[in-house]
């Protein structure tokens, strides 16, 4: 009994949070930080992750930095995703970062990948550059768990590219690798580096690497959601 409700708790609150999402919708970045009692910056260059803590604060995100969903009562990931003039993805997403060490009892079942993916509110936004930052606007909410055939396909990229890291390869994967999900360096800087196993087995130093959805990917999940004509994403 106890369980039931449980579930249906959870439902009233996915339910909330879709609401609050939505509602959203044609806001400018201006209105929602001002009633955030947050300030625009003037660009995002020195503020890349700027958009998403507004959308966190906004809808009551828990999770902040830490390895887990932005609702982890919920099971369900945040994630942005700037759009150009034809609604197309102007960049990939990020996942989160990469173990490049200790992986060697890691499966795609207990990988943060999968879990990051099982449910994701996406919120589309306004990328467009020659818009100032504050007149940009906030699009339609939607939920998206991965079909059997997405979720194969990225399950096949994260089990090559972490295979690779563990052969010792991981100075070799390059950004083109993987059909819907790459691994690319992420850090500030490139003074900014972490331990990574090396050609020879020993422990070496390496920028940090993260998990991106690609654009080709996004644009289907944005494309089948709303019934339009896939054509390809070009941001990749």
């Amino acid at each position: 009994m106890k369980g039931l409700i449980r579930l249906d708790e959870v439902i009233v609150q996915l339910k909330q949070l879709f609401e609050n999402a939505s509602a959203l919708a044609g806001m400018s970045f201006a209105e929602l930080a001002a009633h955030q009692g947050m300030s625009v910056p003037n660009d995002l260059r020195r503020n890349k992750g700027w958009v998403g803590q507004l959308l966190e604060s906004a809808l009551g995100a828990s999770a902040g930095s830490q390895a887990l969903q932005d609702f982890p009562e919920l099971g369900v990931e945040l994630k942005t995703i700037p759009l150009d003039a034809a609604g197309k993805p102007l960049e990939t997403t990020f996942v989160c970062t990469t173990p490049l060490i200790n992986i060697h009892n890691l499966t795609w079942e207990t990988s943060n990948v999968r879990n990051k993916l099982q449910c994701v509110l996406w919120i589309p936004i306004d990328g467009r550059r020659e818009i100032p930052l504050a007149e940009r606007t906030i699009g339609t909410a939607f939920l998206w768990q991965p079909s059997a055939e997405q979720e194969a396909q990225l399950r096949a990229d994260w089990q090559e590219h972490m295979d690779k890291i563990a052969l010792g390869e991981i100075d070799s994967i390059s950004a083109h690798q993987g059909e819907v999900l790459q691994l690319r360096p992420k850090a500030a800087n490139s003074r900014v580096l972490t331990e990574a196993i090396g050609a020879d087995g020993k422990i070496i130093k390496t920028l940090p690497r993260g998990f991106y959805l690609k654009t080709q990917f996004t644009w289907q999940i944005i494309c089948s959601t709303f019934g339009l004509e896939t054509a390809p994403a070009t941001h990749d």
